[in-house]
């Protein structure tokens, strides 16, 4: 009895714990969609009003309109879409190799990949800089991507992943003449589809809110991300909190969305990789 009586208490603590832990996330966002519906008064009004007494949602359309955010939308949605093909493409390669074949200094050569992970990202601002202005891609789509598309992080955890997959599957599909290429797309590829749904995620998110390559890459307005576009509408609004918490909302939703989508795929990515 006391064991079952520890375990209850144990898993109020638990569940108490995690519901603590998820007001404490959700609050500061939810406090900012409410401020998103004042009036540019109402907000500093003293003891500071938790919900709106009308909810103005024509800040929303006001906020959208002072600046090309459609563009911003665009740019972004462009930018992040390509830079998640190429490292998934780069990775999923490149990880095959480092788990699966075999040739001289494998493991060294992996080591030297890991080691760039060590080096700030800071630091390569200025080289990759220096690398699209020559190519004459400053200001573009091309010099915005391009030093984008290999992960390495995204190369470490898609090797681990390999390393998991029994080989037995592989050695199956040799015995019916598959060769690598045939191995890894078909029978390594769907196995590995949470991996690559972690990995395509978490790649869109960084990529969605990176604020300081674009702000060096990109010069016109036209090439400006959302993040930017944020930065250049602080400067505008810079009193009225309001217009700046519903374009701030505006462009979390589109992540909030891939959050719930990628929930639905984790699921079904891993009904799917039982070896029956």
């Amino acid at each position: 009895m006391r064991s079952r009586g520890g375990r209850r208490v144990t898993g109020w603590l638990g569940s108490g714990l995690v519901l603590l832990l998820a007001v404490t996330t959700v609050a500061p966002f939810l406090y900012i969609v409410s401020t998103s519906l004042m009036d540019e008064f109402e907000v500093l009004r003293y003891p500071p009003a938790l919900l709106p007494a009308q909810a103005q949602w024509g800040n929303y359309p006001a906020a959208l309109s002072a600046l090309p955010f459609g563009r911003f939308f665009l740019n972004t949605a462009i930018f992040a879409g390509c830079t998640v093909v190429g490292q998934v493409a780069t990775s999923a390669t490149a990880a095959y190799a480092f788990a699966r074949l075999r040739f001289p200094s494998r493991d060294r050569l992996f080591l030297v990949y890991l080691s760039v992970l060590m080096v700030p990202a800071i630091v390569l601002l200025i080289p990759r800089f220096l690398f699209i202005k020559a190519l004459g891609w400053v200001d573009s789509y091309a010099g915005l991507i391009s030093t984008e598309l290999v992960s390495v992080w995204g190369i470490f955890l898609l090797r681990q992943f390999f390393q998991t997959i029994p080989r037995d599957l592989e050695d199956a599909a040799r015995l019916d003449g598959a060769g690598e290429w045939t191995i890894f797309w078909r029978v390594v590829l769907p196995l590995s589809r949470p991996a690559l749904a972690t990995l395509a995620v978490l790649a869109f998110v960084d990529q969605w809110k990176n604020f300081l390559w674009p702000l060096i890459a990109t010069r016109s307005t036209e090439m400006a991300v959302v993040e930017v576009g944020l930065t250049a509408f602080h400067g505008l609004y810079s009193s009225n909190w309001p217009y700046q918490m519903a374009a701030a909302v505006t462009a979390v939703v589109p992540l909030l969305l891939v959050f719930f989508v990628a929930q639905r795929y984790f699921i079904r990515g891993i009904q799917v990789t039982g070896i029956k």
